[in-house]
């Protein structure tokens, strides 16, 4: 690829877009806004959109919307052109700086969980200033996206960026709060940040949709496991077939004219399943960065004779998709999750890890909350993802450390002293001093923490969103204790506060194998939550501490946290009756007839030879055809308990699905490969 064709960031109103179509004194302003989050001056909303519309036709656009993420879990766009008639035959171009700030789409058919009813359709769009206007391109035309929040006529918050801002507003005011007790400015900029891995299986259109269950559910409802599938571990890390670098390639140069950093892209571990990362953003344009990279990886799918599946696990006995969350924070451009080479930067270090191991410990079920849904469920402790029960990997140098604070005393053996904070300069922590832990949930890699345990189709939003929120909460709680200390033996008392933090918290620590049978039993003893399923994962919403947090740290109201616990619990129930009745519809009006087929023909079979007297083999015909009718029995039986599962819990429609599942599978294996009436797995994970 010729460096001179990488259009990087021409669709996005970027800062040098902004100089170029405004005047200094209005691009100063804005870029303010954007930057330090300053409040928005309304006298220049109209020479603002002026250029924005100016800048949007001059790209090609013809229409403009506010963007948008309601709690559905994806994006939202009204579509509004910029001409108005003015006569006949006649047409304005009209951009308003009041177009530009405030929308108002109808709220009525979005997911509220109560806060609005049916016929109470008022809801208002607002411009997320710290998110930049872009260009999304359509086969016939492109489109001025706006990123907005959403909410409510009556103010109630209906979307997933409105919570994500605010738990960042308060993570602003937490870690200003402790830099102050160690004698940093108190006025500096905090900066979330953000790099998710973003994993997905790519399988050829023909066989997509010769697959209801993955039409209708996202992924795979029946499926026999292949000879071959991932047990040679040779698709990771291999070489990319020639398609599928085209189709990776197109990506990459939609996503750069967006100015995502899209950077790496590789095989993962399942066949025809693969992975790209951007780097790391501020934490807000990179949630929306990925909700566009979602999108752009269906959409160039389709355009390569593709089908970008990012269910969290569209085949049953494989890898299943994940979105690595990277996070980590930083003060006046200093990553505090970065060891210092200071004593000072040091003791930063140091409160800052407290405070996310203390948050983790204490909040483990409201953050596997974030993680909760149908996908995940099937994904979360099998082939290489993480466990449900919540762990923070720290490796062993970092681990030896915590262990010299907490202890106060010599390292085993004698021969390490003890770590005296604000006094002692950390020994050397190399970003590869210790192997990675697969298994961990969440992990301490270098300079950040990894959280691996959101699904591959979630939005980012969430996740961060409490993750912001426990950690400001506990940062609050080490400002509060440090900031008692008299100068003259902070290094004293800082000590104790840590040593006090560690030994409450470190049962969180883990740092084995996550997958273990021991681990689970382990996890138990030190009293963790292992909360498997999304009824048992989301009820900690509605637990009286969670949402007095949110509400103390002015996230979420407990009418809004209470809300978004319906709403998903919603969402879970119809995913899950959804895959019921499209499972149902299957056996019955695919799998059953072709089963049936090949049992006549066996019964025909063992009918003719006897009928001119050719006794070898037949016994074995009728083993066939005995097998054959064992499994129509099953079948017939299975697909009557669905029904039955279909009027009881998600639980039970589960249940009865596994098990017809299993049966519909020995089928598979059974039924003449030519009457079988569905691509198999050995087909769409291997030809693509």
């Amino acid at each position: 690829m010729d460096n001179t064709d990488i259009e990087y960031g021409t669709d996005v109103f970027n800062e040098g877009v902004m100089r170029e179509y405004l005047a200094k004194d209005t691009a100063e302003a804005l870029l303010h806004t954007m930057r330090d989050h300053a409040p928005l001056d309304p006298a220049i909303a109209n020479e603002v959109a002026h250029a924005l519309k100016q800048w949007a036709m001059a790209r090609g656009a013809t229409h403009f919307t506010h963007w948008f993420q309601p709690l559905t879990g994806s994006t939202a766009e009204k579509h509004d052109a910029f001409f108005e008639p003015m006569g006949v035959g006649q047409t304005l171009a009209r951009f308003s700086g009041k177009n530009l700030i405030m929308g108002e789409p109808d709220a009525s058919s979005f997911p509220s969980g109560g806060l609005r009813r049916t016929f109470e359709a008022r809801g208002y769009t607002a411009w997320d200033v710290t998110s930049p206007a872009f260009i999304k391109r359509h086969a016939n035309g492109a489109t001025l996206c706006i990123p907005t929040v959403f909410c409510s006529y009556t103010g109630e918050v209906l979307d997933k960026k409105t919570p994500l801002l605010r738990s960042m507003q308060a993570m602003e005011k937490a870690v200003r709060r402790l830099m102050a007790c160690f004698g940093e400015p108190a006025d500096g900029r905090v900066v979330c940040t953000l790099g998710p891995e973003q994993e997905y299986f790519l399988i050829d259109k023909a066989f997509y949709l010769k697959r209801p269950d993955l039409i209708q559910c996202g992924r795979t409802l029946f499926g026999a496991p292949p000879a071959r599938h991932q047990q040679l571990e040779d698709h990771y890390f291999g070489s990319i077939k020639p398609r599928v670098i085209a189709f990776m390639e197109e990506v990459e140069r939609e996503l750069w004219r967006l100015g995502i950093p899209a950077k790496t892209r590789h095989n993962e571990v399942a066949p025809a399943q693969f992975e790209l990362a951007p780097m790391f953003e501020e934490l807000n344009l990179a949630v929306d960065h990925n909700m566009l990279i979602m999108e752009t990886l269906r959409n160039v799918a389709d355009r390569h004779g593709f089908v970008c599946l990012l269910h969290e696990k569209p085949f049953a006995g494989v890898n299943g998709s994940g979105k690595h969350n990277n996070w980590s924070v930083a003060y006046n451009g200093k990553n505090l999750l970065d060891p210092g080479k200071n004593p000072q930067d040091n003791a930063i270090f140091l409160a800052v890890l407290a405070s996310v191991i203390r948050a983790v410990d204490l909040h483990a079920d409201i953050l596997r909350a974030a993680t909760a849904g149908a996908g995940n469920d099937h994904r979360l402790g099998a082939n290489e993802a993480p466990p449900s029960i919540l762990s923070i990997f720290l490796g062993d140098e970092l681990t030896g450390v915590i262990d010299r604070i907490e202890k106060g005393s010599r390292a085993a053996g004698g021969q390490t002293p003890t770590l005296r904070v604000g006094v002692d300069t950390l020994p050397p922590l190399p970003r590869d001093a210790t192997d990675r832990n697969r298994t961990s949930p969440f992990a301490f890699t270098g300079n950040k923490f990894e959280f691996r345990a959101p699904g591959s189709s979630q939005n980012c939003a969430g996740v961060c969103m409490v993750l912001n929120t426990i950690v400001a909460e506990s940062m609050d709680v080490l400002a509060d204790a440090i900031g008692k200390l008299p100068k003259e033996k902070f290094n004293d008392g800082l000590q104790k506060i840590l040593q006090a933090v560690i030994k409450d918290h470190r049962r969180v620590i883990f740092n084995g194998d996550g997958y273990s049978d021991e681990w689970v039993a382990e996890a138990a003893r030190r009293g963790l939550p292992n909360l498997r399923t999304t009824p048992e994962a989301l009820a900690p919403m509605l637990a009286q501490k969670n949402l007095d947090l949110f509400a103390k740290e002015g996230v979420l109201l407990p009418t809004e946290m209470e809300s978004r616990h319906d709403v998903f619990m919603e969402e879970y129930e119809r995913k899950v009756t959804i895959e019921g009745k499209a499972a149902l519809e299957m056996a019955r009006s695919m799998i059953e007839p072709a089963a049936t087929a090949e049992f006549g023909a066996v019964c025909k079979a063992v009918e003719a030879a006897r009928a001119i007297g050719v006794e070898p083999g037949v016994a074995s015909v009728r083993d066939v055809a005995e097998t054959l009718g064992r499994g129509l029995d099953a079948l017939h039986a299975q697909c009557a308990a669905l029904e039955r599962a279909l009027g009881d819990s998600p639980a039970a429609i589960l249940d009865a699905l596994a098990a017809l599942r299993a049966t519909v599978d020995k089928l598979e294996e059974d039924v003449d490969d030519a009457r079988w009436p569905l691509p198999k797995y050995r087909d769409m994970l291997f030809v693509y």
